[in-house]
């Protein structure tokens, strides 16, 4: 006999929202006060609370990258206890928040401390799940160099290390890795648009007023950045008859003809990542995702929500303001069942176009009017 119930599941379906990583960066140096804390901060922040009432490079840094974020800003400041290793305060800090970056500007000089990031990116994918890349400041030019001895240095530097979630920033004014982590975080654009992006506007305090000299008293060419650019290191740039400074190509030390070779193409896989992930952990054990058909395309709907969401285009007076991927497209998952209990998926992230070398071509007519 069967006795009359009503029983009601209210079901989860994993529709809502998920915590932003994007943008939120963790600033790693030394200070005057509160050593070996991780402490939040925005900009209504009183850094001379937080980092001392000294010039610090970490306190003029930080301020350098709020200034150049924007509205809304909000990070994370490991301040180094006196001998602390820095991978040890990012290890730490995993249990304050999860980054999608951490920037590092204490004068990197040798192949050792870059490694060492290396390193920490795939212990903390391996440990933590997270996809974490670093903007390491490297050491600018030394008291008697010039230009083209600082050009060899750093080429050797970087020469022979893969790794495309490390950018390098050579610290030529002071500033320039803090000022690269605070226009990553300007939300007027989308983690997918390039530093090199002109509309976003000048960058600012750079760390100095004037261009930087060499040993030699010569004043800083663009010929020496595009060497460095060249040689896989991000810095910034101007163009002549045309006010303020701007970025180059943010460049990773991805290899040669790699896809992840400018620092927003990272950007954009990491945060593919980091959503596909919490989807996939949702569905272990889930007899409704199996290998009839059926159950294939509803999951290849259900694993395309990130790209989905992530291309969401706005268009207003005739101006587009695209996404930050291209809108999917029918074959972009692929669904392998290996075993009963083991599926294999395949994802295709379309990334935007984005111009970084323009030429123009100029014609005249000089045909007599008809």
């Amino acid at each position: 006999m069967t006795w009359p119930t009503i029983t009601i599941n209210q079901l989860n379906l994993l529709q809502g929202e998920t915590d932003e990583v994007e943008r939120r960066f963790l600033f790693i140096g030394n200070a005057s006060k509160n050593k070996g804390q991780i402490i939040s901060v925005n900009a209504q922040t009183d850094f001379n609370g937080v980092l001392g009432n000294d010039d610090s490079a970490l306190k003029k840094g930080v301020l350098a990258a709020l200034e150049n974020a924007g509205q809304n800003w909000f990070a994370s400041v490991a301040i180094l206890n006196d001998g602390q290793d820095w991978t040890d305060a990012v290890i730490e800090a995993q249990k304050v928040g999860s980054f999608e970056a951490v920037v590092y500007a204490e004068n990197i000089n040798t192949k050792a401390e870059i490694n060492k990031a290396i390193s920490l990116r795939k212990n903390l994918i391996a440990k933590h799940g997270r996809w974490v890349r670093f903007i390491l400041g490297v050491e600018g030019l030394q008291a008697n160099e010039t230009w083209a001895k600082y050009e060899s240095r750093l080429a050797t530097l970087q020469n022979g290390i893969a790794e495309y979630a490390i950018t390098l920033v050579p610290m030529i004014w002071g500033n320039e890795p803090f000022v690269n982590a605070g226009r990553s975080c300007n939300r007027s654009v989308t983690i997918a648009d390039a530093l090199a992006r002109v509309k976003t506007g000048a960058v600012s305090n750079l760390g100095r007023d004037t261009l930087p000299v060499d040993s030699a008293g010569v004043e800083l060419p663009l010929a020496t950045l595009q060497t460095l650019n060249a040689n896989r290191y991000s810095i910034p740039m101007w163009y002549p008859d045309y006010d303020g400074v701007y970025w180059a190509d943010d460049k990773t030390l991805d290899v040669e003809g790699g896809d992840y070779q400018s620092a927003e193409t990272v950007r954009v896989i990491d945060k593919v990542a980091r959503r596909i992930r919490l989807l996939a952990i949702a569905k272990i054990a889930d007899a409704s995702f199996n290998s009839s058909a059926n159950s294939i395309a509803v999951h290849q709907q259900y694993f395309s929500k990130p790209m989905r969401e992530m291309s969401i285009t706005t268009q207003i007076n005739g101006i587009e303001f695209p996404g930050e991927v291209k809108k999917p497209r029918d074959g972009d998952i692929v669904i392998t069942w290996k075993t009963q209990k083991i599926v294999d998926i395949y994802v295709v992230v379309r990334t935007r176009d984005i111009p970084m070398q323009i030429t123009i071509s100029l014609m005249l007519d000089a045909s007599l009017d008809q």
